[in-house]
């Protein structure tokens, strides 16, 4: 069993993320609309997000976005007390208090909380957040395997892909995306068969003597 790509799902979770964010004040969106049209897209049953301080609210109105189409559940790992007094508050001020309450907050370390978490189809964490390799040594993934979305991705201490493929998971793709500060896109299969030989590339970006910008893979 594998995930399976549904267009017309992420089609709709991505015009519903676009409309919330466009109604609500919730900070930088440069990847919350993408995160949403992909966990809809793949159909996901239960999406963790790995929120740290400075994140704002806009990932999370994406995957509550997709939930409402997928039927999934939206969970939100939280490293610490005070993280969840400040995440309550961000999501007030953007309006999202039903947001809030439609989210399963777990606070704690890493591995306690990933521990009870079996079956994650999607996972997205900021590669900022001090444990959030630990995040993904520890998430179990479901049956048809995971999607994991890492912001800044590319440029804090080395590959996610590396991590995941360390902890004995099988990487079947990953992509580095030129978003904002990089964001990496690894794809976690299931059951045997051949896994990505850790030689993916990096993007890297030059600006000419004119100004233009230039992106270049290696």
């Amino acid at each position: 069993m594998k995930l399976v790509w549904c267009p017309k799902t992420a089609a709709n979770a991505y015009i519903d993320a676009v409309k919330g964010l466009a109604e609500q004040e919730v900070g930088e969106t440069d990847v919350a609309e993408m995160v949403s049209a992909m966990a809809g897209g793949w159909k996901a049953q239960l999406m963790v997000e790995a929120w740290t301080c400075g994140d704002g609210a806009a990932t999370s109105l994406g995957l509550q976005a997709a939930a409402r189409h997928t039927g999934g559940r939206h969970v939100c790992v939280l490293p610490e007390q005070q993280s969840v007094m400040e995440y309550m508050e961000v999501m007030r001020r953007a309006g999202l208090e039903s947001a809030v309450a439609a989210t399963s907050v777990m606070v704690g370390e890493a591995e306690e909380v990933m521990r009870e978490l079996e079956g994650v189809d999607f996972v997205v964490v900021n590669w900022r957040r001090r444990d959030a390799a630990e995040v993904l040594r520890a998430a179990r993934a479901g049956t048809g395997g995971m999607v994991v979305v890492c912001r800044s991705g590319g440029r804090w201490r080395g590959s996610a892909a590396a991590v995941v493929k360390g902890a004995g998971m099988r990487v079947v793709r990953s992509d580095l995306l030129p978003i904002r500060w990089g964001v990496e896109v690894v794809h976690v299969g299931v059951g045997k068969g051949p896994s990505l030989d850790g030689s993916w590339g990096r993007w890297i970006r030059h600006v000419d003597q004119d100004g233009e910008e230039h992106l270049f893979r290696r």
